[in-house]
């Protein structure tokens, strides 16, 4: 979607801000034990008390409040009877729609204890993710965002994940502009015009270029295997730069 006017503004800040807190939350909760599901009631709690619906279920059925994906899993992960273990790398997104406006956020966690190497790469896919923010504003080119996190991923040597893209938001969860690469893309001519909303959601790994499907219809696992975590927020193209809507407060 692109903001027209003040009121678009405040409603899609609102339901970022409630994405962000029910993410937040969700992350502080965390532990070992735990099933994925059990985690998922949390989101739901505080999404139903706000007074927002869960984008995945309203938009797609999906079977779950929010996206669970531990370890091999990266992305959709169905929340269930799987207990999160010390040690586990655990993705959780928040997308939630409420007086029509959607926005969409994301982080991933390391459950203590966890090698020097994924605590890196939780660090620095929060990098990333801020290396592509910051080439967000009205007029500049979208192929910039994958080409900034691209350089970012190379020079730190890790691998990003090639088709799962950034994508717009705000009306519904998935909208123009669609499939907008958090890689390099030469491809990519099109630009960003005044108010246009949309994620910056890279997927950077320890080896991982793909995304597979599994044996259900959603969970999608990394390949090659490879811990890989994903950072998102939702965020406006304006001409004084990047407008975040899905801060909490703590940065995730």
């Amino acid at each position: 979607m692109t903001i027209s006017d003040d009121n678009d503004l405040t409603r899609l800040k609102e339901i970022g801000r409630i994405v962000a807190i029910t993410l937040e939350a969700m992350g502080k909760a965390l532990e070992p034990g735990m099933t994925t599901s059990e985690l998922d009631q949390i989101g739901r709690t505080l999404l139903d008390a706000a007074g927002a619906r869960s984008a995945p279920e309203l938009a797609y059925d999906f079977p779950g409040a929010t996206c669970i994906s531990v370890n091999e899993e990266i992305a959709h992960g169905i929340p269930g009877e799987r207990r999160i273990a010390r040690g586990d790398l655990v993705n959780i997104d928040v997308s939630a729609e409420k007086n029509g406006f959607f926005a969409d956020t994301g982080a991933s966690f390391a459950v203590p204890p966890v090698t020097r190497a994924v605590e890196r790469l939780c660090r620095d896919g929060r990098r990333a993710m801020w290396t592509g923010l910051r080439q967000v504003g009205a007029g500049k080119p979208i192929a910039g965002i994958g080409q900034a996190i691209g350089t970012f991923a190379r020079k730190n040597g890790y691998s990003l994940v090639r088709n799962l893209a950034s994508h717009g938001v705000g009306l519904s969860l998935h909208e123009e502009p669609t499939e907008i690469a958090t890689w390099p893309d030469r491809s990519e001519r099109r630009v960003m015009s005044e108010g246009l909303v949309f994620t910056v959601e890279p997927f950077l790994s320890l080896g991982a270029e793909w995304a597979q499907d599994g044996d259900d219809p959603w969970t999608l696992y990394s390949s090659p295997e490879a811990p890989t975590v994903q950072y998102e927020h939702t965020v406006i193209a304006t001409r004084g730069g990047p407008v975040i809507v899905t801060l909490a407060g703590s940065g995730l």
